[in-house]
């Protein structure tokens, strides 16, 4: 095959994904081998790729074809998730652009809408995650609300209920005014908003005087029912049992005594609004207070508030502030900090509300999951993220999981026309119990009212790594007895009560076995200046514009060089840029060998045969490392180990080791060997880099029709020498100083050179690859011509003649310096070594090697001093 001048990854690879489409690569079915799975964290159906999804598949695809190459059935479920929230929220959007309001349709026709938004839409982002090289099986790909998902739903949510874990009631809710549906405390996030802290006087009832309360949402007074204060609050106690009048409301409200409330904070006096905050709720709950909900869903005054009805709530703090100004009711305003709630799809600060809602009990779902995390069971990667885990699952709630929306999985609760409701799968099913439950025979399906409310879309989700393999609605198949439980779930930390802990959950409850056994958490992606990347913020590049300027694997290499597990990646694009290097880098390489004429009978040189013997020592030991990075899950080391190996050790060092003189033929054996290091070089970076391994490897020989280096089993460690892998460093650091001698003397490359060991101890077995890297006459020699320029490797010293092209002043003056500097470092270890205490208590190991740096730094003055005496016999 002739290569081209160029690597050109638009032309590799959509060719080589599409050969592994065609020959069936990806498919997985149960047979006698360990399974390998991954579950792919189900993107927005509508959604499209950003760096976060790019990071997160990149490892899971590295983790999937490295099991495919240890010969396990390696099977990746690909899927993505209906998202309740966003997906309405686009859906509304398009309507409203076509001057439909969702109020004005029925349920049936917005879901038609819904339903053509998701097909049109839906599914771009796996076609953008296949241009990434993720190699799932596609013929699973799954949809949370796909008939199999929306079944197992339904037959969970009907099996809990029946169980006692679902139930329905009044509760404080988290309600976001723009969405308009309850959220469950889990998509809530605290931000630090500056505001104001406002001073309003309660004027006392039968008094001439004032309770002042320290309030930041004055928009709420129209719900106040009662004013509280500590017992034990002494500058307070003049207002118990007391009345007070609402300001501008008129209304009158005891003053009761709890000691929830903190006398340190403003005044010591708190209005209590039981239908709007979390903490007034349960003070009403406990005192029996009224509870007045003032607000409309959309976040404006109801009819209850009586005043600014209609009014938005911002607005209405805007107004109030001012009305109670002019009433001599606000006694003075400050600046304060505080953490408002927001939605966390919407971004709009949430409400409480109370509401009525579907909540499912945690408390007792928890316990095994918890336990299974502290126990490492299921292992953390990084570990850090246990206690996080612990600390969530320890103060669980309940979940609020109903959601005031349309698209989604319909709550399968069926009212009755009499009162009370039953909850069955199918609406047959809830006619027969209605009948039941009711006595009456005659009822029909038009006398039942379902639920109008959707589950929340995280209940289907939780559900993922037992319902992608349908073992909920059978669950005795053979893909649940054979893939369950999965092996490695790659995710974000930000979704770890979201998903992780109640995907565990529903393991234990419906499978009674983990659904997986490691977590591998990646960072957030950020920009250079520390910025999370977002579409809002500009900051975000678009991953597939990235994968068509620097190719799919240069984009997978930059987005791993610096993204190691829970750490945030500071994602700079010429991290691309590097991994695109490195592919030119590979492609060079290969046209390199392949362009070497071989000599099959030719002898191999000594030089050559040591450097085979090298490298295939190294090549073990690299093998090894990968190896051990890979279990422990450092997906960054791993990378970043093959990278040297090829660059550093392969490409800088053995190439230019067994590269032929100029035109000049290279031997059979060591071209055979050179080959077969590539090879395993690249089954070593696949994982990693899939297309242009997969090119090159279909390069280095002849290959079947539907072979493909995905399924070439990995590298194993063979002719491990760690002695000669540690000789080797040292040949570098000798031709590194011949080279240095070159370069501060300008001696030309292709002009010969004469090395001497002038003392120490020298390997002449490496004497033939000395000789070839640094174009030297002869072996290394012993002996020292009195205007050599010397270097120093280890305690060995190295001397190259240098005849009239040594100024012997300036060879004196750097060597005294470097009696200086030798010195000093001496002193200081010493210092060390003289510590009693340092001895005494330090490591034997540690004081062994400070005793070496001693020698070796007295045995290096020494040589150096003899050698200035030697070239001061010469001026």
């Amino acid at each position: 095959m002739e290569l081209a001048t160029k690597y050109d990854p638009t032309e590799v690879e959509g060719k080589w994904y599409q050969y592994w489409l065609e020959h069936g690569l990806f498919r997985s079915k149960p047979d006698g081998r360990e399974p390998y799975t991954i579950v792919i964290p189900p993107p927005n159906v509508t959604g499209v790729l950003h760096l976060g999804h790019m990071l997160n598949n990149t490892i899971q695809d590295i983790l999937v074809r490295r099991a495919r190459m240890m010969g396990k059935n390696a099977c990746w479920v690909p899927g993505t998730d209906h998202a309740s929230i966003a997906t309405e929220a686009k859906v509304v959007a398009k309507l409203a652009a076509e001057n439909i309001h969702k109020s004005d349709i029925t349920r049936d026709e917005f879901l038609e809408h819904a339903w053509d938004w998701t097909h049109k839409h839906g599914g771009i982002i796996l076609e953008q995650l296949k241009k990434l090289g993720a190699s799932c099986d596609w013929d699973r790909t799954c949809f949370t609300m796909d008939e199999k998902r929306s079944g197992s739903v339904i037959k969970v949510f009907v099996d809990l209920f029946n169980k006692g874990k679902i139930y329905r009631g009044v509760r404080m809710v988290n309600w976001d005014p723009e969405a308009l549906t309850a959220l469950s405390d889990e998509e809530v996030i605290y931000k630090e908003q500056q505001g104001k802290l406002y001073y309003l006087r309660y004027k006392i009832e039968g008094d001439d005087g004032y309770a002042v309360v320290a309030t930041t949402r004055p928009e709420t007074i129209m719900g106040d029912t009662a004013m509280c204060i500590n017992p034990n609050d002494p500058k307070n106690r003049h207002l118990h049992g007391k009345k007070v009048i609402v300001p501008l409301v008129g209304r009158v409200v005891p003053v009761i005594d709890d000691d929830y409330v903190d006398a340190e904070f403003g005044t010591g006096c708190l209005k209590v609004t039981p239908a709007h905050d979390v903490n007034d709720y349960m003070l009403g709950e406990k005192y029996n207070l009224p509870s007045i909900d003032i607000f409309n869903d959309d976040g404006t005054i109801s009819e209850a508030g009586g005043i600014y009805v209609g009014m938005d709530r911002f607005d209405v703090r805007t107004q109030i502030v001012k009305d109670l100004a002019a009433a001599g009711l606000l006694e003075k305003e400050e600046d304060y900090t505080n953490k408002v709630g927001f939605s966390e799809r919407t971004d709009v600060p949430v409400e409480p509300k109370l509401s009525m809602q579907w909540f499912l009990k945690m408390e007792e779902l928890a316990a095994p999951a918890l336990v299974a995390v502290m126990d490492d069971t299921i292992k953390f990667y990084p570990a850090k993220f246990k206690n996080t885990y612990r600390h969530w699952m320890e103060n669980v709630k309940d979940w609020c999981i109903s959601r005031q929306l349309w698209w989604g999985h319909r709550i399968p609760a069926y009212y009755l026309p009499g009162g009370g409701y039953v909850i069955a799968e199918t609406k047959d099913a809830a006619l027969l119990l209605a009948r039941e439950k009711s006595g009456d025979d005659s009822l029909t399906l038009a006398d039942l009212r379902q639920d109008e409310d959707c589950l929340d879309t995280w209940f289907s989700s939780w559900l993922w790594p037992v319902s992608v393999f349908d073992g909920i609605n059978n669950p005795d198949n053979e893909d649940i007895n054979y893939y369950y439980p999965t092996n490695d779930l790659v995710t974000g930390p930000d979704i770890i009560f979201f998903w992780v802990a109640r995907m565990i959950m529903s393991g234990f409850e419906y499978r009674n076995k983990p659904c997986f056994y490691n977590v591998y958490f990646t960072g957030i992606v950020r920009d250079k200046l520390g910025y999370k990347m977002s579409k809002s913020r500009g900051n975000s590049p678009d991953p597939v514009g990235l994968m068509d300027k620097y190719g799919a694997d240069g984009v997978r290499m930059g987005m791993l060089l610096s993204s190691p597990a829970g750490n945030d990646l500071p994602f700079d694009e010429t991290l691309c840029e590097q991994g695109r290097n490195f592919n030119n880098k590979i492609w060079n390489a290969l046209r390199l060998v392949k362009g070497w004429e071989v000599a099959d009978l030719m002898p191999q040189s000594n030089a050559a045969y040591v450097a085979v013997t090298w490298f295939d020592a190294r090549l073990a030991a690299a093998i090894r490392q990968l190896g051990d990075e890979l279990g422990k899950y450092r997906i960054s080391e791993a990378l970043m180990t093959v990278y040297k190996l090829f660059w550093d050790e392969f490409s800088s060092w053995y190439l230019e080791m067994v590269k032929p003189a100029y035109q000049q033929p290279i031997d059979g054996v060591t071209y055979k060997a050179t080959l077969a290091f590539f090879e395993k070089l690249m089954l070593m970076l696949h994982p990693f880099m899939p297309f242009i391994t997969e090119e090159v490897w279909q390069s280095i020989s002849e290959r079947k029709p539907g072979e493909s280096i995905m399924t070439a089993p990995t590298p194993c460690a063979e002719n491990e020498d760690e002695q000669l892998v540690v000789d080797f460093e040292v040949v570098k650091q000798i031709v590194a100083g011949v080279r240095s001698v070159r370069l501060e003397r300008n001696i030309p490359n292709k002009e010969t050179l004469v090395l001497h060991v002038v003392s120490g101890e020298h390997h002449h077995k490496y004497d033939a690859v000395i000789t070839k890297m640094c174009n030297l006459e002869s072996d290394v020699r012993t002996g020292k011509d009195a205007s050599a320029a010397s270097f120093m490797v280890g305690t060995t010293e190295y001397a190259v003649p240098l005849g009239s092209a040594i100024n012997v002043e300036e060879e004196i003056k750097k060597m005294e310096q470097e009696i200086i500097y030798l010195e000093g470092f001496l002193q200081s270890v010493m210092k060390k070594l003289g510590n009693e205490k340092f001895v005494a208590n330090a490591k034997p190991e540690i004081v062994a090697n400070e005793r070496k740096k001693q020698a070796d730094a007295e045995s290096k003055i020494n040589t150096l001093r003899e050698s200035v005496a030697k070239l001061k016999e010469c001026v």
